[in-house]
């Protein structure tokens, strides 16, 4: 009886070391078969390409709930570093100047967030719903809650060029998570970060630095946001003072649904990657299906519900 049960625990840790793959290949199965558009090449390109900001905000994000935190307000810094960037194009500045300062105020929102959370012991949510809504706040003074129109071939070319046939938005994602995989798995910084989201006080004790690794990857999310927002206004050519409005939710399901946990301390960045994807594979095949957003809201709540309860249930039987 012991055997059969330790032979079901391990069968299902299997399925959880594996399961964001599963729905990835289960989902794409269903999507060829729904639709006869979706395995086109030039679909899978805009699918990939689309998900893009939303996965590069999920770098980020995976950083901070590997701490056991939560960035709420990475949507508004997004809308905020972007409208400042169109600004900035729209006054004539030369690129080299427009996207360093736009990564630096992105940077500077994190280490806000991460200031607030390890000089005052604010809770994560409380502090990054406010600056949630004081850079929303921000935007909408910024640009008088009119979009900012933007004309320059060479910031065109960030969200919409392509080399040797591959968007440029798709390489750009691809180094983040390439960087943020070497960051995790090859450096002191990444065992720290595991370390203070598996056991605070214990990492604390242990001479880790806990309070500057948490303003690191607070500052690291904020920086991650700008870049998505550089992406997203060169996209549309454009600076939306709605920019960003829930991209949080799908960066967190992104997160959850790659197998990181919510409780810290576990999980990874090529989940996070692929639970991006499917995000962005379910969009897309609503979409194809011409069903309402009104319901692909509800099911991406439903998602996020689901993959929040497999979390907790597989949590439970890792450590039994």
């Amino acid at each position: 009886m012991q055997q059969g049960e330790n032979k079901v625990t391990k069968g299902l840790a299997l399925v959880n070391k594996y399961r964001v793959l599963i729905i990835f290949a289960a989902l794409c199965l269903a999507a060829g078969i729904l639709s006869d558009s979706f395995l086109t090449v030039n679909n899978l390109l805009n699918v990939v390409r689309q998900v893009s900001i939303t996965a590069i905000i999920a770098a980020g994000m995976t950083l901070i709930i590997l701490i056991a935190g939560i960035d709420l307000s990475v949507g508004s810094v997004l809308a905020f570093t972007g409208a400042i960037a169109a600004g900035m194009i729209t006054a004539n500045l030369p690129l080299v100047v427009v996207l360093p300062v736009t990564l630096l105020i992105g940077l500077l929102f994190g280490l806000i967030n991460g200031l607030f959370v390890t000089r005052w012991g604010i809770p994560s949510f409380i502090t990054t719903l406010a600056l949630m809504v004081i850079a929303r706040g921000m935007t909408l003074v910024y640009t008088k809650g009119y979009p900012v129109v933007v004309s320059n071939d060479a910031f065109r070319f960030i969200g919409n060029g392509k080399i040797a046939g591959v968007p440029l938005p798709i390489i750009i994602m691809l180094a983040v998570f390439a960087l943020m995989y070497w960051v995790l798995r090859c450096t002191s910084f990444g065992r720290y970060i595991y370390a203070i989201g598996g056991n605070e006080e214990a990492a604390r004790l242990s001479g880790i630095p806990v309070n500057t690794i948490k303003l690191a990857v607070f500052g690291i999310g904020g920086l991650l946001s700008a870049l998505s927002a550089i992406i997203y206004t060169s996209r549309l050519m454009s600076a939306q003072p709605t920019a960003g409005t829930g991209i949080e939710l799908d960066a967190i399901a992104a997160v959850i649904i790659g197998g990181t946990s919510l409780a810290g301390g576990r999980g990874g960045i090529v989940g996070t990657l692929f639970g991006a994807l499917i995000m962005g594979i379910l969009d897309n095949v609503l979409n194809l299906m011409n069903v309402s957003p009104f319901y692909q809201s509800i099911a991406k709540g439903l998602v996020i519900l689901l993959a929040v309860l497999v979390d907790s249930k597989f949590s439970k039987i890792k450590t039994r």
